[in-house]
């Protein structure tokens, strides 16, 4: 009687599972090498309809002025194209400020270490880390060709690999030559720009420039859900068929941007006459999911 291993990877639903079976190794007897093995499928995960704390946990209301509160944000400094091809160099503080209860990134048209323009990328990873809840942010957006603000999330560990493995959220983003065209999308192995999978929806404001809109994603474990001023517009939910499709089972961080050019943002160019250009930020506001 020959032996039949039951490949684990088939059958798991998670790094977590795969470990369990690899542990306690599943054999069956099996006659011959045509024996046909059926393993269960995956079932998805039940929406258990969670909800959020009225009252945010961790939150930045810009309301004072100066710099970002280093006990919130961090820089991220550089030219270095940023994984899209962007152009500008972000810098340490010279392009943001805070006054008036909120917080401006303004990008400018001047050289620095090798690039055309300047920018700031600001993020709480490492002081702000957060597995599921609801993440908004009140802003105005710049107008202009060229221009790429965000509203995003990334992985704090990485534990499924680089990117696109261990995910991404995109909670607003909006590119200068499609004016007043919002988009939340989320990026995986499996869904991702690169090869075309990428799956997202997008909303139209005719005053993205002029108005604050709060933008905004639900995170649980069954689903990521965005809203821009709350109405729904795009949903992404957990198939249970392992990391390759649902990474956002760990923790992430925010970042606030504002890009210049790059392989989307830049698709079209950028015109010079519009800088400085700016993106202004009301609030951040994080809330946590109710178990």
């Amino acid at each position: 009687m020959k032996l039949k291993l039951i490949t684990a990877f088939k059958a798991s639903a998670s790094f977590a599972s795969v470990a369990i079976l690899i542990s306690g190794l599943t054999f069956l007897p099996s006659c011959t090498e045509d024996d046909n093995i059926t393993v269960p499928q995956a079932q998805p995960v039940e929406d258990k309809a969670w909800t959020f704390e009225e009252t945010p946990f961790w939150a930045d209301e810009f309301d004072v002025p100066g710099k970002p509160s280093a006990t919130r944000w961090q820089y991220e400094e550089g030219s270095s194209g940023w994984g899209n091809n962007e152009l500008q160099y972000y810098t340490k503080g010279d392009n943001v400020n805070i006054a008036d209860g909120v917080l401006t990134i303004e990008a400018r048209k001047e050289d620095k270490s090798g690039a055309a323009y300047t920018s700031s990328r600001i993020i709480t990873r490492g002081l702000g880390d957060f597995l599921y809840g609801r993440f908004e942010a009140k802003m105005k957006l710049p107008a202009g060709r060229g221009t790429w603000p965000a509203f995003w999330m990334l992985p704090t560990d990485f534990s499924y690999g680089v990117w696109p493995k261990s995910g991404e959220i995109d909670v607003m983003e909006h590119v200068g030559y499609e004016p007043g065209k919002v988009h939340c999308t989320v990026h995986t192995e499996k869904n991702n720009f690169l090869n075309g999978t990428q799956v997202g929806s997008s909303k139209y404001l005719a005053d993205f420039n002029t108005q604050f809109h709060v933008y905004r994603v639900d995170w649980t474990p069954f689903a990521v859900r965005g809203y821009v001023d709350g109405e729904k517009i795009f949903e992404y939910t957990n198939k249970n068929t392992g990391y390759s499709g649902w990474p956002f089972n760990k923790r992430f961080f925010l970042l606030l941007n504002l890009a210049v050019g790059g392989n989307w943002g830049g698709a079209q160019g950028v015109d010079d006459a519009i800088f400085p250009c700016k993106m202004d930020v009301d609030y951040v506001r994080v809330y946590k999911m109710v178990n």
